[in-house]
Parts: C-alpha cells; structure tokens; sequence
C-alpha cells in the first residue's frame, strides 16, 4: 500500500493526538480552557525565540514599558548573551534566557510570558549552577536576577547563603541520582 504523504504537516503531535489522548475526556469548556492553554504556551515559545533572536543580532525595540522591550533592550544593553545552557551534571541543568557575567556581577534575566506572577527560585538555581560550573563563590560575586513579567520588571539580589545551600542541595541531590542509576544497572 502506498501511504498518503503528508510532509508539509510538522514533526509534532495533533492536538487531538492519540498518544496524549486525554481530550477525549473532556467536556467542551474543559476543551476549549487546554486548546487556550496551549495556543497560550506556544505564544510564549515564539516570543522566546524572537526574544533570543533580536538580542543575539542586537536588534533592540522602541523604549516602552513592555515586557518584551524591556526585556531584550536591557539584555542587550546589559551586552548579556541569550539561551545560555548552566549545566552541572546530566542531572541537573537547564537554559536561562539571558545570562551576563561582567565586572564580577551575574546577571540572569527570565522573560515570562503568562499572566500568573513567577516565583524566583528558578533563576536562584540558575545562578546555583553558574557558580558550580564556573566555579564561582556567590559570597565573592554580585548577583542580580529579574523577571520580565506583565509589562513590569522585578529585580532580586539574592543571599549569597540562598545560593550556597541550592549549589550543596544540587551536588547531593545529583550524587544520589548517580548513585540510583548504578543500584538500578
């Protein structure tokens, strides 16, 4: 038999796919809330390669209190670098938006696009994971960390203490998956 080609359709999963087939459960609200959530989502991915993209080209965007604006032209004001992967262990890592490091200050910058306010112990462990793979004291360096969220900016300088004690909880913690994965073998 020969199939039906469908090459112009992308590598992903439909929305009412059969392998993530808990929609057909819903009931039409309970659908139309998780269509939205996702065409949400996918606004924000888009927005983040944008994002990476203007700061990498250094491509700045007219000075308005928006969130993508303030975001991009301080990371390029900033001279900060986009999509940085801190890696400490294939156990622990992750991609911080934007990531600068110059005259002893780290400066990690997270651009949200949903409307829930965000928490700040995500970039508590990206900053954990800088000075573990970068070999850094945070008692030694500066550190600012801010959330581009809802047309504001919050700006954080954590305790160099907060820092430590996620660096430690992060080597334990690795050491211990290691550790599973040999008992598991």
């Amino acid at each position: 038999m020969n199939f039906n080609s469908h090459s112009k359709l992308p590598v992903t999963h439909a929305f009412l796919s059969p392998s993530n087939n808990s929609w057909i459960n819903y009931d039409d609200d309970k659908l139309a809330r998780v269509f939205r959530q996702q065409t949400v989502a996918q606004r924000g991915t888009e927005l983040h390669a944008l994002g990476h993209d203007l700061i990498r080209l250094r491509v700045g965007l007219p000075d308005i209190p928006k969130t993508l604006n303030m975001y991009v032209n301080d990371a390029i004001g900033f001279r900060m670098t986009p999509e940085v992967l801190l890696y400490y262990s294939d156990n622990c890592y992750g991609h911080a938006d934007a990531v600068g490091f110059r005259d002893n200050t780290l400066r990690i910058h997270d651009l949200k696009t949903g409307v829930t306010e965000a928490p700040f112990i995500q970039l508590l462990i990206y900053a954990a994971l800088f000075c573990l793979e970068y070999k850094f004291d945070p008692r030694l360096i500066s550190i600012e960390l801010r959330i581009y969220q809802n047309d504001d900016v919050k700006v954080v300088t954590p305790d160099p203490l907060d820092i430590i004690a996620l660096m430690e909880k992060i080597k334990y913690f690795s050491k211990l998956i290691d550790s599973l994965r040999l008992e598991d073998s």
